[in-house]
């Protein structure tokens, strides 16, 4: 019977089921695109806005352990700058002179920072909340701590200072990874900022303490959003410091917790894809 079939089956039918299989992929293909286009409800942003919090306290302490440098909150880094200028007219005894190591590391931190958030203006001019450029700013990220895993791997150095006087990261290749890994502090701040985050930028809680403890419903007995999501954001940081100082001293190193930054970024760029989208205006 199905031979019978498969035979009484003129060309004009099998030209008709190919064209509507290929309507049926560029249907496919069109919602796709479709769905790309549209933007993330910001409302429904919470959950993976703690998830960045988690990449906060992960990307930072590599850094910090390599350079006691942290590569997402550069107000201590300018301030580090600001003190690396007044020794040089401090009396002869406490006078220094030339680029000190330490401050070439917190200007390549500062600096790395303000070049990956200086790509948020891209995200302006496609949408700051649309999902292509959500997942494309987080791909970015990917590419940044894989090319840090790199540069941490290559450099010589086991990423872990001895002690203060003794920092790791110090020749360029190091340094390089310094740089890359604050550049992605740079972007993930930029997208916390626009999506409205109740953390922010997602990056410098100082403004999530200060909301917290300000909260009237500080120690209410009952779930609240607005005090339970900042308390969630700040401990995610709090694990995520952690998990990455576990890997670090780890026989992975260096170049392994670095590996597994690219890997949570990933993840990060599939969860905006399945971040609903904002309500029809």
């Amino acid at each position: 019977m199905a031979n019978s079939k498969s035979s009484s089956m003129t060309p004009a039918d099998a030209a008709g089921m190919d064209a509507d299989l290929s309507t049926s992929r560029k249907s496919s293909i069109r919602r796709a695109a479709d769905f790309l286009q549209t933007d993330v409800d910001a409302k429904k942003c919470n959950p993976v806005s703690i998830y960045a919090c988690f990449l906060t306290g992960f990307t930072s302490a590599p850094s910090f352990s390599a350079c006691y440098v942290w590569c997402g909150f550069q107000t201590g880094n300018v301030a580090q700058l600001g003190l690396a200028v007044a020794r040089t007219f401090a009396p002869t005894e406490h006078r220094t002179y030339g680029f000190q190591k330490a401050d070439q590391q917190a200007f390549t931190s500062l600096l790395s920072f303000l070049i990956g958030t200086s790509l948020g203006r891209i995200g302006d001019k496609i949408g700051a909340r649309r999902r292509t450029w959500l997942m494309l700013a987080s791909f970015l990220q990917v590419l940044m701590a894989m090319a840090g895993a790199l540069c941490a791997h290559f450099s010589g150095q086991s990423g872990i200072a001895s002690e203060r006087d003794v920092p790791s990261w110090t020749n360029p290749t190091g340094m390089a990874a310094l740089g890359f890994i604050s550049a992605t502090m740079g972007l993930q701040g930029i997208i916390g900022k626009r999506i409205a985050s109740p953390m922010n930028t997602t990056v410098v809680l100082t403004t999530t303490w200060v909301e917290l403890f300000n909260d009237p419903f500080l120690f209410a007995l009952k779930p609240i959003q607005s005090r339970d999501i900042r308390v969630a954001g700040v401990m995610s940081v709090f694990i995520g410091s952690f998990c990455a100082r576990a890997i670090l001293q780890s026989p992975a190193g260096q170049a392994g917790v670095l590996g597994v930054l690219a890997g949570l970024r990933l993840l990060q760029m599939v969860w905006w894809g399945f971040v609903p989208s904002a309500p029809p205006k």
